[in-house]
């Protein structure tokens, strides 16, 4: 099954997608002639891992029948020096608060996220290395 995206030239460095029949805009910095009306393409990888992901370990942990907690991710590339500037370390830290959950199937739904599930972190991690953290109330899970 393909997938597509059409893109097109706003004018300046701004350019818009329509992905899934959602308008997506993307601008670069003023310091490279953009006006910052929207996002950057390449932290929109970022969010597409932690978006990706997110949504496997949340179902995976629906499954388990794991209810009543918050999950907020946090994703972190650190970019090469020179071109083409790639994310060669990418951090996705996972953040869940609640009342007494199981540290174990958290880990399990992450794991099965990031080695079976999750496309983006198939072909992110072709690229760069990706390194998973895991806090539960603020204390790290070990996965």
């Amino acid at each position: 099954m393909a997938t597509r995206v059409k893109t097109v030239w706003s004018g300046g460095m701004t350019f818009t997608a329509e992905v899934n029949g959602h308008q997506l805009i993307m601008d670069a910095d003023p310091y490279f002639g953009g006006t910052d009306q929207g996002p950057r393409p390449k932290p929109l990888l970022l969010a597409a891992l932690c978006g990706c992901s997110g949504m496997d370990v949340v179902s995976i942990l629906d499954k388990m029948g794991i209810k009543d907690y918050t999950l907020e991710m946090d994703a972190q590339g650190e970019s090469a020096a020179e071109h083409p500037i790639i994310y060669h370390t990418i951090t996705i830290t996972y953040n869940f608060q609640g009342n007494n959950l199981p540290a174990d199937k958290i880990a399990k739904a992450v794991n099965l996220s990031l080695e079976k599930y999750c496309a983006v972190n198939a072909m992110l991690k072709k690229a760069a290395k990706i390194i998973p953290e895991v806090y539960i109330n603020n204390l790290e899970v070990q996965l």
